[in-house]
């Protein structure tokens, strides 16, 4: 057997350490409060501010772009870290709103387990089976957390079932509430067997967990045995232990059996118990696996890492560019040498940092895991690997989603053609939008997959590159690629516009699903192809 060295021990022990996950839900469900509530346990920030307090002017630490401020939501993926309970921990709060659902799907590339945030009262929504399915896909660990109990809800045995019938996996309550809204006591907790009460100093003189005897109950005399509502968690409980899933480590780590835990973010209970628990059963970084079907590992010496998220101004006072990379393998120092894949170019990453949201630190070493950001002068697209040693690694390019929304762009003052122009490149360099150039007269197409990403381009044109815009709308339709070979521009009608990406490649936005088909019956030889 071969001994290892020093430095892999080390190596090896410091991943092991990680936990990188993803928090995904619904608009409103309360992802952003979760995610603060977990950077106070960390030490992270001392105050959770709140996206609901527009008149005190606290905003919620995790959002930082102007119009997250304005709106009250996530519209772009923020990255956190901090320490707990011996742990480094990477949160990625991705955005909530479907129309950001490309960088979303991208962010959960970047993790090893995804926290699935549910309104208790309004249960499975259309936004959390989209981010659910990719997290399906991935095959990663789901955790689901139950919110908003301090609110009247649904029945928790219903919430649950709809859980597994819509999402179609399996579900094993961790904890189980005891009542809701005013009524809420706690909660039951079958994992810990024990009680944790949510208002202490009223019904536990202080203590906030009661412990339970090997049948589920409590030993002797205590106010809460004189709740009705006792009796019912205690029928419940029997329920779920008799009629539930079995508890299985492997078949969460397979994406297979959800664990599910109740709680209220904005009161914060219920959330340091789910995020120990979390800690205990989310996994540490694994293997990641290149194009070639070759497994890289986390504890493998050479460092290596993708780029899925490029963002530009995060401080407007520098007007700087970040391209964020997931760690797969290896440590990262400051001054490491670098290939980057795509174009074999080698390069020195000597200015680079960490994120707790708006709050940036200088980083002198990370490993598999870990998010680190890189300062970019453009050399950087999402998809990119970079990798250290003289062994090629390249790992899968991140999918890009077909846009569906359509409009055309033009600076409104003529004389700011500079400004315009780097505004778009960078913004598309982003994948916040996607450009199209039409043939001969170049007019700018923008497409995106929701309305919302309009606004965004439109706010950050001009607050960020001093470029008023004009925006025309040309409505929703159909982008469809094709051969350059098999093209020819007189194809191009009234019905379905010919375009080029931003790489040169042809393609034809069709007015609708008639006209698609009506050029698939006229050139049934041409091939007409999607993204995602």
């Amino acid at each position: 057997m071969i001994n290892e060295t020093k430095e892999n021990k080390e190596l090896k022990k410091e991943v092991e350490s990680r936990r990188t996950f993803a928090i995904i839900s619904h608009p409103d469900a309360g992802k952003t409060t979760i995610t603060e509530q977990l950077l106070l346990f960390g030490g992270a920030i001392r105050q959770a501010g709140t996206v609901k307090a527009k008149k005190s002017g606290k905003f919620a630490k995790s959002d930082w772009m102007e119009i997250e401020k304005q709106r009250g939501i996530s519209v772009t993926s923020s990255v956190m870290q901090f320490d707990y309970d011996e742990k480094r921990i990477n949160i990625l709060d991705t955005p909530g709103h479907e129309d950001f659902s490309e960088d979303t799907y991208r962010t959960l590339m970047a993790v090893d387990a995804a926290v699935m945030v549910v309104d208790s009262a309004k249960g499975i929504e259309e936004q959390t089976k989209k981010l659910f399915k990719v997290c399906r896909m991935r095959g990663i660990p789901i955790f689901t957390f139950m919110n908003k109990l301090d609110r009247d809800g649904r029945e928790p045995l219903e919430i649950v079932e709809e859980l597994e019938e819509v999402l179609e996996i399996d579900a094993y309550p961790m904890n189980w509430p005891i009542g809701s809204g005013k009524n809420f006591l706690g909660l039951y907790d079958l994992y810990h067997n024990r009680i944790e009460m949510f208002r202490p100093d009223e019904s536990n003189q202080g203590e906030r967990f009661i412990p339970l005897n090997n049948e589920g109950a409590i030993e002797g005399e205590h106010k809460l045995k004189r709740e009705s509502l006792y009796d019912q968690v205690l029928e419940e409980a029997m329920l779920l232990r008799e009629a539930g899933n079995d508890f299985s480590e492997k078949a969460i780590l397979d994406g297979k059996l959800t664990p599910v835990f109740f709680g209220s973010a904005l009161t914060n209970f219920g959330v340091q118990t789910f995020l120990e628990t979390f800690l205990q059963f989310a996994p540490a970084p694994t293997e990641h696996i290149d194009v070639d079907g070759k497994e890289v590992s986390p504890t493998k010496e050479e460092f290596s890492g993708f780029i899925f998220k490029i963002q530009a101004n995060m401080d407007p006072k520098h007007r700087d560019r970040i391209a964020f990379v997931r760690i797969c393998s290896g440590d990262f120092e400051r001054g490491i040498d670098v290939t980057l894949a795509r174009t074999n170019k080698k390069m020195k990453l000597s200015n680079s940092t960490q994120f707790m949201a708006e709050n940036r630190e200088s980083v002198k070493g990370a490993v598999a895991g870990d998010i680190i950001g890189l300062y970019d002068t453009g050399n950087f697209q999402i998809g990119d690997t970079i990798y250290e040693g003289k062994q090629a690694i390249k790992f899968e390019s991140l999918p890009q989603f077909t846009p569906e929304l359509f409009i055309k762009v033009e600076p409104k003052n003529v004389m700011k053609q500079k400004s315009f122009h780097k505004g778009i490149n960078q913004l598309v360099q982003e994948g916040a939008i996607q450009l199209y150039k039409t043939y001969h007269t170049e007019t700018y197409i923008i497409g995106a997959v929701g309305q919302l990403q309009f606004e965004v381009f439109q706010h950050r044109m001009l607050n960020e590159y001093n470029s008023e815009v004009v925006m025309t709308s040309i409505g929703s339709r159909i982008a469809r690629w094709i051969d350059p070979e098999q093209l020819d521009e007189n194809m191009g009608s009234s019905r379905n516009m010919l375009v080029k990406d931003r790489f040169g490649r042809p393609l034809f936005l069709f007015e609708n699903q008639f006209a698609e088909r009506w050029f698939s019956d006229k050139y049934p030889e041409v091939q007409l192809t999607s993204l995602l």
